[in-house]
């Protein structure tokens, strides 16, 4: 029995159908590469963080998988369609914000939502549905010319769920907001994430940690890193010390120290050192001299967080 249960789930995970899948994709723009062979998928129910500096290649991604380009090489899917070949099914399956998100600034909010739900042919019902989701009640009688850049940006993200898609690929979603907005929109995506796929583009590393499960994060066109937050968490909560001691140290020393995981030798006298806990390492690392003769002239805790190991990734 427990046999047959195993193949079973096997058999289903073998053939699972990704919500999005991108195998070696590449696209130029001229001398330019700016995607270069990457590969990665994402299963439904994730909320996947897509981060790079900019001209990394994330727009030109996004883009990829909505249908607005064509890569060079490569292949995609959305919901198991062909991002080439069936056009318009991805359309329907994805909910799209772009960065610079496209409006009709002379019509009102629900004109303007009326005129999508004819596209996607769904029912005047869902309007009020969205508008209430993404906290457009107030706004909804102005014209979209009339609201600030959050409230625009509100509009752009109930157009994204108006016909209610599968995927959500949502580039920048939170510019423009104020503090409060942010924290309203992100709960929004984070409900919304629960029966749905989002992936999201951002420079908000807050962002990402209140609302993905998992971040990619690219650099000149490369995949550099595909984690779970969690794992990448547990990198935030590594301690790093800088040390610069009186005279030159043997390395098998740090050996003594308790919870190390790592030492780089920075230059002649200055060490870094990479302890795996949240406890303040300076004092044993002050002892640590003491006891073997010698002298910190300098100790630096160096704070790591998301967007120190953004920096790391990214940095040239």
């Amino acid at each position: 029995m427990i046999l047959v249960s195993l193949s079973i789930y096997y058999i289903c995970y073998k053939y699972q159908v990704m919500s999005i899948e991108v195998q070696n994709i590449s696209k130029n723009y001229g001398a330019q590469k700016a995607l270069d062979n990457i590969s990665f998928s994402i299963k439904k129910g994730e909320i996947v963080g897509f981060l790079g500096p900019n001209g990394a290649g994330k727009s030109t991604l996004m883009k990829i998988l909505t249908t607005y380009i064509n890569a060079d090489e490569g292949k995609a899917s959305v919901n198991g369609n062909d991002v080439n070949e069936n056009q318009k099914a991805v359309q329907l399956s994805v909910g799209y914000l772009a960065e610079h998100n496209p409006l009709y600034l002379d019509l009102y909010v629900r004109e303007y939502l009326a005129f999508n739900a004819d596209v996607y042919k769904v029912a005047k019902s869902r309007i009020d549905e969205v508008i209430k989701l993404t906290g457009l009640t107030s706004e909804s009688h102005k014209k979209i010319g009339q609201l600030s850049k959050g409230y625009r940006q509100r509009v752009g993200l109930a157009t994204a769920l108006l016909h209610n898609p599968d995927v959500l690929i949502l580039d920048e979603p939170t510019t423009g907001l104020d503090p409060n907005q942010l924290v309203e929109i992100r709960n929004v995506i984070k409900n919304v994430g629960k029966n749905k796929t989002v992936f999201l583009s951002t420079h908000i590393m807050q962002e990402v940690e209140a609302i993905c499960d998992r971040v990619i994060i690219i650099n000149e066109g490369k995949i550099v890193t595909d984690k779970k937050l969690d794992k990448l968490v547990s990198e935030i909560l590594e301690q790093v010390i800088e040390v610069e001691f009186d005279k030159e140290i043997n390395e098998k020393l740090f050996d003594t120290l308790s919870n190390l995981k790592s030492y780089k030798n920075i230059n002649n006298k200055v060490w870094e050192l990479t302890f795996e806990t949240e406890e303040d390492k300076r004092s044993s690392v002050f002892d640590f001299a003491q006891e073997n003769g010698l002298k910190t002239l300098q100790i630096n805790l160096k704070s790591k967080n998301l967007e120190t190991i953004f920096r790391e990734k990214t940095s040239k």
